[in-house]
Order: C-alpha cells, then sequence, then structure tokens
C-alpha cells in the first residue's frame, strides 16, 4: 500500500468510531433464511459449486519440499494427490488409478519418481502420465497416453498451494484480486510452515467462520483476550470481488499492538521486514472466499480453513505460516500443547473462545424458533459472504425460500468505496462552515 491508502484508511478507521449509524446510503440488510445453515438442499448446493468452482488452500510446498515427494488430500470431499514433480511443478491429481479405480497412493505421504497402484502395479510418472502396465499384451487396442491420473487444477501463491475442480475457472492470480498485491508485503514466497492441526467441530461450517468474520463479539466472547487489543467500534471492512473481504482494526489508544506483538516473540522468531504501517500496528484480518479466514502480522499468516463435513460437522485447520525460525521454538499461533489430546494439541483460548458455542448454536437452529438471521452494519462481510455463496452456485439454483437478495452491490468494493468520499465530504464540512 501507498502512503496515501495508508493514511486513508487510518482516516476510515477513525471515522467508524465516530460515526453514530451506518453510512449514508449502505443497503439495509434484509433477514438471511434461517435455512442457509440447517437444510440438506442448501449444503449439497454448497458442496457441488462452492467447494468445485472455488480455489482451494490445499497445502504448503514445505509439505512436499523435493521432486518426488507427494500427498494425500481429501479435504474438499474427494481424493487427491499433490504432487511435487520431478521436473519441479506442482501437480494436483485424482488419486484414483486408471484401472480399476483403486487408489494410486495409499499412504498419508511419500517420495518417488514414480506413483504405484498396488493393486496391478499401473505405474504413473510425477508428471500424471501412465508409465507402465504389466501384462500390456493382454490390453487389446489400448493407448497409454490416454490413461494418465486425471488433473485437478493446482496453482501456487508464493509457498502456499491451491486447487480447483472447475477446468474452465479463472487463475489464482484472478481470483485473488486486488489480495495479490495487498499480500505482496506478507512474504508468502519466503514462509515456512510452522504448525498445521485439525479439530472437529459439530456445527454447520459457515457457523464456524461466521465468528471470525466480524468483531460485534469481540467484547463479549474476547474480554481478556482480543478485546484489549482490537478497539472493535473503529473496525473498517472492505468487500472486493469474488467474496473477499479485510477487516481493520487498530489497537485501543492504550495499547501499542506492534510493541506487544515483539514482547510476546522470542528472538527467534523473525520479522517480516516488508510488512506496512497498518500489518504491524493493527489487526488486518482476510476472508479468502470461500473458507480461509486470517490475520496477517509481521510476524505471522495463519490461516484458519474451515471444512464442511457433514451438514452439521466441520473440520476446522489452524494453521501457521512464518519466516525461518532457527533452532528457536516452532511458532504456532493457534494450539498450545495437550497431553490428553489425541495429536497432542489443543486449540488456543481465542479459538475455543470462538468456537465455545458452535455446538449449541447449531442445535438451537434447528429448533422452530430460529426462522431467519438480521445482521447489522458490522456483520456485512457476512452477508458479502451469503451474497456470493448464493452467486457460485447460481442465484436461479437457490430455491427462492433459501435465496438472500443481492443488495450489497458492487459500488460498495474496494477501492470505489463511497465511504471514503463520505469521510471527506464530513471532514470538509467543518472548515466550510467556518469559511462561512
Amino acid at each position: 500500500m501507498d502512503a496515501q491508502e495508508v493514511d486513508t484508511l487510518k482516516a476510515m478507521m477513525e471515522w467508524e468510531g465516530r460515526r453514530t449509524a451506518p453510512p449514508q446510503g449502505f443497503p439495509s440488510l434484509p433477514d438471511m433464511p434461517a435455512a442457509r445453515y440447517t437444510s440438506p438442499d442448501y449444503f449439497a448446493l454448497e458442496r457441488e459449486h462452492i467447494f468445485r468452482k472455488s480455489w482451494l488452500f490445499a497445502g504448503h510446498i514445505d509439505e512436499i519440499p523435493e521432486p518426488g515427494c507427494h500427498v494425500r488430500w481429501e479435504n474438499a470431499g474427494e481424493p487427491l494427490i499433490i504432487v511435487h514433480g520431478m521436473d519441479g511443478v506442482v501437480r494436483a491429481f485424482y488419486n484414483t488409478c486408471r484401472h480399476r479405480g483403486a487408489p494410486v497412493v495409499t499412504a498419508e505421504r511419500g517420495k518417488s519418481s514414480r506413483l504405484m497402484c498396488a493393486y496391478h502395479h499401473w505405474t504413473y510418472k510425477t508428471d500424471g502420465s501412465l508409465a507402465g502396465i504389466p501384462e500390456q499384451r493382454d490390453f487389446i487396442d489400448f493407448d497409454p497416453s490416454c490413461r494418465g491420473l486425471i488433473a485437478v487444477r493446482c496453482e501456487m501463491f508464493g509457498n502456499c498451494i491451491f486447487v480447483n475442480f472447475d477446468d474452465e475457472a479463472m487463475s489464482l492470480r484472478d481470483w485473488l484480486g486486488p489480495l495479490a498485491d495487498e499480500w505482496a508485503a506478507f512474504g508468502f514466497d519466503r514462509v515456512r510452515l510452522a504448525a498445521r492441526h485439525s479439530f472437529e467441530l459439530n456445527c454447520n461450517w459457515k457457523v464456524a467462520m461466521e465468528a471470525n468474520m466480524e468483531v460485534y463479539h469481540v467484547p463479549f466472547i474476547h474480554p481478556n483476550t482480543v478485546a484489549p487489543l482490537v478497539d472493535s467500534r473503529r473496525n473498517f471492512n472492505s468487500f472486493y470481488a469474488n467474496g473477499h473481504a479485510r477487516m481493520l482494526a487498530p489497537a485501543p489508544p492504550s495499547t501499542d499492538r506492534e510493541h506487544v506483538r515483539a514482547i510476546e516473540s522470542p528472538p527467534e522468531w523473525q520479522s517480516i521486514d516488508t510488512v506496512g504501517e497498518l500489518g504491524r500496528t493493527c489487526t488486518q484480518s482476510y476472508t479468502l472466499f470461500p473458507n480461509w479466514v486470517s490475520p496477517l502480522s509481521n510476524f505471522f499468516i495463519p490461516p484458519l480453513i474451515f471444512w464442511p463435513t457433514s451438514l452439521t460437522t466441520t473440520r476446522l485447520e489452524l494453521i501457521t505460516m512464518a519466516l525461518d525460525w532457527g533452532d528457536g521454538p516452532v511458532p504456532d499461533l493457534w494450539t498450545v500443547p495437550d497431553a490428553t489430546s489425541p495429536n497432542g494439541r489443543q486449540m488456543s483460548p481465542i479459538i475455543l473462545e470462538d468456537t465455545q458455542f458452535g455446538e449449541a448454536i447449531q442445535k438451537s437452529m434447528a429448533s422452530r424458533a430460529f426462522k431467519s438471521v438480521p445482521l447489522s452494519y458490522q456483520e456485512a462481510r457476512i452477508y458479502s459472504f451469503h451474497q456470493q455463496c448464493d452467486r457460485m452456485i447460481g442465484i436461479d439454483n437457490v430455491p427462492p425460500d433459501l435465496r438472500i437478495e443481492q443488495v450489497l452491490g458492487t459500488e460498495w468494493r474496494a477501492p470505489t468505496d463511497p465511504r471514503v468520499a463520505q469521510m471527506h465530504s464530513e471532514a470538509s464540512a467543518p472548515a466550510q462552515q467556518l469559511a462561512s
């Protein structure tokens, strides 16, 4: 961000703190149908369209660091292999042999110059092409060039690996849009994978995710953890194409956020020196549609990824990426040691606070009393997210009783956000009055 944009965003945060009502012209957000969280039909539409047409975070290059390394990946409900090819290219394939459908790879991860199905030893190169089969003489009119592994779109942003099941989807760079430029300062091409842990939640994936898409709850749920570091009244939300969004909030006036981060970080942890003022001093959190939420700072890239496993269950991935920490303690922003847990880790206090009501909320949503969801201006990131859900599904494919109105138009997207002009207009009004 250039200096002018930083100054504008700082002014917008102060403007948010002073306002006494939603901005002029900001649309009233109609109630959302309750069944968007409880309907099997809507859940099926999400799985079929949203998670098969969006770019999804699959991993980090550290998980397949060398040519020949591969890892199984099934978070989106399809069996895939992510492969670091012998030619250096990272690719994704369905983990399905072209013979009789057996998995080509059964181990969680491995390294080999060939991928061999254990069932009949059909063997594939790391570019997916079929390298050989036993007893090929017994196959009539067999063309090996037509029997390679089925590829899935796979692209990288820095060291992060993304996949997309839609062959016609836009490129990852186009999907990210302005986020790619804003994220350039955070060292995505330099950070290592420090921690990646999964936890099962008993609620719809949107219930879990939306707890991280607004700060309306911060004073009540996080009084001793987040609230001392985030001034929720000065929070400024920005909206982008493709359902992405950004939340920017300063620390309370009495808190030096940059100083707190520095004293909480062991000396072995490197600061990302390219991060600008806002990333150092504010809480800067992004929603990457459909299921990534992450604050970005001068120490961490720590995404929370929400994977629907059923209508009422979610797998939450808690990830920490950071610059090389040498021989120091491994950075892990979201989990803490727990000897009683199956993987030896437990969610950190902040994540436990955000997830504590998920199961109870889901049960309550199943009651006849849950009819609709009214959202405030400060929760508009959630409404924008739901608008994109319907657009990805296809608005005409969404049953009318489950559909939401597309009231938050493109005119509210950054960088042509009318709230900026409104803020400047209000700032100049006192000066004009004094001059008259």
